[in-house]
């Protein structure tokens, strides 16, 4: 892992960075925002509202990566989890160690925070991603996770 890789939680004064991240982001997942504020919008809110972690990976004081994190629940351990539903590194810096950081950085804080563990999910066609949760210490999980969007009812791709 490159050392020069730096992970920070975001701030507000790091809207621009991360926008420009998330664009990439949903780009990646071939997602077209409806609105062009969309993006920025959504990730303000996260931000003011204090419902989400993000975090900011840098290197050479440049934005190369994020991570978004929602703390929840579990009833079954009574304890709080993470789910870690975005993570995403500039292209030209894959393989640097920001991805990598990231994992460790959300582990490590939710473990100081008291959670049970980090829970995630990701595309299976997305074997790098894959390679990197299960080498951090990822495994599947003994739950299936479902889905049923509430506006068409058919889609099922989260």
């Amino acid at each position: 892992m490159n050392d020069s890789v730096r992970v920070r939680t975001a701030v507000l004064a790091d809207l621009p960075e991360l926008t420009g991240l998330f664009r990439l982001y949903l780009e990646f997942y071939g997602v077209e925002p409806a609105d062009d504020e969309g993006p920025r919008t959504f990730l303000a809110d996260r931000l003011k509202n204090g419902d989400a972690i993000l975090l900011l990976a840098e290197t050479d004081a440049r934005a190369v990566g994020f991570a978004q994190v929602y703390p929840t629940f579990s009833s079954l351990s009574m304890r709080p989890v993470w789910t870690l539903n975005d993570l995403y590194v500039r292209a030209e810096a894959r393989g640097d160690g920001a991805g990598r950081a990231l994992v460790r950085s959300c582990l490590e804080r939710a473990r100081a925070a008291g959670a049970a563990g980090v829970q995630l999910e990701t595309a299976p066609d997305n074997h790098v991603a894959r390679d990197l949760y299960e080498s951090e210490g990822f495994g599947r999980g003994h739950y299936l996770t479902y889905f049923r969007a509430t506006d068409t009812g058919a889609d099922a791709s989260g």
